[in-house]
């Protein structure tokens, strides 16, 4: 017989992944384009050097790791859509991302995919005598995390906008005293909130707690808040591989904090699994860091292609919410979110939709390659009075 809190558990629900056909997947926020060639390269030149390393403990710290994603956030500021490349392979940050400190390894934190991290986060910060405050419309794994570790959450709805009630937020939390997460940019509406305005909340926000804010998707165009780790002590700040890098496949997540906070999760990590991050996947990730050009270029990609099919579907009707991520989230009057989903993927192509009230009538269109988003297109341009 299973345990009793088995029974309470609401797993997470991905996108679906159908193995009946050949679709094109533009369900699940996946980077449309490789890692760089360097990354294969590197682990197998490990792998004929080394060929034991597979029958090796990896670094349970993931030093050299977290010394190659500390100079990916310097060279970066956190956002590769506004960074600027040069000769030899040189990356600087755009002006508005510079941070005011260099961030160092022991302000890194690795895991098995942001998801891991995110657990690691839940049972750190998050106390089962007080609801963790999160919006209504976010990534929908916050409430699985709190109830695996029995914790409440208290749910804040959206503006009318689809924007952060952040003065809702701050009531709510200032009500239990509680800890406030959040995804910025937000996930699935794609909107993103300035750094000023986060820095505004959290100057409000209970001090004694620890506020997180989940930034999977800052790569593509959103406001990095890394530098305003100078000003709070109790701010952290999840990040992946998933997305800008390439890595969905390969499970790697991070997240930066205050070496104190980070001193916090190792605990927590070497409680539960001593060795999260492979081997395989230290080396990958090492090289996907060196190779931070090669990124900036894929993300400006989808950038440019995020906007101009965001204009196609405004010129045929479609409400789409502004984005600073790799999707779109959008609708139309008249239009069933249902109806629409399947009516897309007969035709060939995932989207994403969700049953939640107020957003059911929605679609979250993963930002494919140039070519994936013509293939979508046309389905639209030929769909009559369906689409």
């Amino acid at each position: 017989m299973q345990a009793q809190r088995v029974d309470r558990l609401n797993p997470y629900k991905p996108g679906e992944q159908p193995k009946d056909r050949e679709y094109i997947k533009l369900n699940a926020n996946e980077n449309p384009y490789p890692p760089p060639p360097d990354v294969a390269a590197a682990v197998t030149a490990r792998l004929q050097k080394q060929p034991v390393l597979p029958a090796l403990y990896p670094d349970p710290d993931s030093g050299e790791l977290r010394s190659e994603i500390a100079g990916l956030l310097n060279r970066t500021g956190g956002v590769l859509a506004r960074s600027r490349t040069g000769g030899q392979g040189c990356v600087s940050p755009d002006e508005r991302d510079a941070l005011p400190f260099t961030v160092t390894p022991d302000m890194i934190f690795t895991g098995n995919g942001s998801d891991e991290v995110l657990s690691f986060v839940f049972y750190a910060f998050f106390d089962g005598d007080r609801p963790v405050v999160q919006p209504e419309h976010t990534y929908s794994f916050y409430p699985v995390y709190a109830g695996f570790y029995n914790i409440l959450v208290k749910k804040v709805s959206l503006t009318g906008d689809f924007s952060l009630d952040t003065d809702a937020l701050l009531s709510t939390a200032a009500k239990t005293d509680s800890s406030i997460i959040f995804a910025n940019p937000n996930a699935p509406t794609g909107i993103g909130m300035s750094r000023n305005d986060i820095r505004a909340l959290l100057s409000r926000a209970p001090a004694g707690r620890i506020h997180v804010i989940d930034e999977a998707y800052v790569d593509f165009g959103g406001e990095s808040c890394l530098s305003l780790l100078a000003e709070f002590d109790n701010l952290v700040i999840v990040r992946t591989f998933s997305k800008s890098m390439s890595f969905a496949g390969m499970r790697l997540g991070y997240a930066v904090a205050s070496p104190g906070l980070i001193q916090i999760l190792s605990r927590v990590k070497d409680s539960f699994n001593h060795f999260p991050v492979d081997t395989l996947t230290q080396i990958a990730g090492c090289a996907a860091c060196r190779n931070t050009p090669y990124y900036v270029d894929a993300v400006q990609k989808i950038v440019t292609v995020r906007e101009q099919f965001s204009a196609f579907l405004q010129t045929r009707g479609w409400n789409v919410l502004p984005s600073v991520t790799n999707f779109i989230f959008t609708a139309k009057a008249g239009v069933s979110g249902a109806a629409a989903y399947e009516y897309i993927k007969k035709q060939g192509v995932l989207v994403r939709r969700f049953d939640s009230p107020g957003i059911s009538d929605f679609l979250r269109i993963t930002i494919g390659t140039a070519e994936q988003m013509i293939f979508l297109q046309n389905i639209f341009e030929h769909s009559g009075n369906v689409l």
